[in-house]
């Protein structure tokens, strides 16, 4: 080859894709409806590659026998349908109904925000689909730390594991808890009771302040 052959240009994209088929990587793919996500792990046999999961998934439920007999796995909204049409059919039962047929199931958020709701989402899977109170917490504990691969991390209280705990002042799937400390990797980074002793603190000075200000 000539010395001054200049190498091709790097495609990131590519990379991943060369990754997937030569079994160094898994496919998470976003769907909603059945007959796509049929499609898609056709897709999968006959380029050999393996689906982790399918997220959002709305319609799941409906071929959820073909979904356990893959290992496929599902991170699904817990009630969140109907605003578009490829999730107009979706269902609150979803998520209790694939995990009592032999799928991996978690609870997906789709954002930071809806993400400090995700202990009341795994409630409702217990009063749509019966799930007892353990199922319904490994859907945003462990199950998503297993579909992910973290989950000799994280995704459990284990002694070798991180360490990342929620502490609430009731059972954490109750809809009048919250949460009172979050504690990562062993650090605390969040304490109610000091954040409102800090908060009672500034409104304090804030007033001292003030009515220093209207002395003048």
């Amino acid at each position: 080859l000539p010395k001054n052959l200049i190498p091709p240009r790097k495609d990131l994209r590519l990379e991943a894709l060369a990754d997937l088929l030569q079994g160094k990587m898994v496919a998470r793919c976003h769907a909603y409806r059945a007959d796509e996500i049929l499609e898609f792990v056709k897709l999968s046999k006959e380029l050999g590659f393996k689906i982790a999961c399918f997220e959002h998934a709305s319609e799941a439920f409906k071929i959820a026998m073909e979904l356990a007999a893959e290992g496929i796995g599902l991170s699904v909204f817990i009630d969140s349908w109907a605003y578009k049409v490829e999730a107009s059919e979706g269902i609150a039962y979803n998520a209790a109904y694939c995990t009592q047929k032999g799928i991996l199931v978690s609870i997906n958020s789709d954002g930071g925000e809806r993400m400090q709701h995700l202990f009341n989402d795994a409630a409702k899977a217990m009063k749509y689909g019966g799930l007892s109170e353990e199922e319904a917490l490994r859907l945003v504990t462990y199950n998503p730390a297993l579909q992910l691969g973290v989950d000799k991390i994280v995704g459990s209280l284990e002694v070798g594991k991180q360490g990342d705990i929620a502490i609430f002042q009731e059972h954490p799937l109750s809809a009048y808890t919250r949460c009172e400390m979050t504690i990562i990797e062993g650090n605390i980074y969040f304490d109610r009771a000091q954040y409102l002793k800090e908060r009672e603190e500034m409104e304090k000075r804030m007033k001292e302040q003030k009515k220093k200000g209207g002395q003048k």
